[in-house]
């Protein structure tokens, strides 16, 4: 499995025209891992912001699925995002994705919604890809 985990801004950049869809397609193209709730959140904003049919974004989402690994949420991921959310500050959705991708193995994580370069529980960094050092 890969040690690059995935936030849900990197998929929906994927939808864009800009220089950031480009880096989101190489990023993809390494297969980072996601998790249910990044199928979830992406799901939402094809449907609200993209105004994607349902079946437009099952097939958007289904490939999404073909080149990343889902990891799944438990009870378990809930508890470990509420600790991470109470030592680190996260939001309660960030904190969840954090958890999964601890739990996945990731050692990266890369988002733009997060802080840039913290390094969580001495095994995760955030990484925002969209920063021109980064690239």
């Amino acid at each position: 499995m890969s040690a690059e985990f995935l936030d849900t801004n990197v998929i929906l950049y994927l939808l864009d025209d800009g220089p950031k869809a480009a880096i989101a397609e190489g990023l993809l193209a390494r297969g980072g891992v996601i998790s249910v709730q990044v199928l979830n959140e992406a799901l939402v904003n094809c449907r609200r912001k993209a105004g994607m049919s349902w079946e437009e974004a099952g097939v958007f989402l289904d490939g999404i699925r073909q080149l990343c690994p889902v990891t799944d949420l438990s009870v378990e991921t809930h508890d470990i995002g509420q600790a991470l959310g109470a030592r680190y500050g996260f939001a309660v959705y960030d904190a969840m994705i954090v958890a999964a991708a601890l739990q996945a193995g990731c050692t990266v994580l890369y988002s733009e919604d997060m802080q840039d370069g913290l390094l969580v529980e001495n095994r995760l960094r955030i990484v925002n890809p969209f920063k021109a050092e980064v690239r």
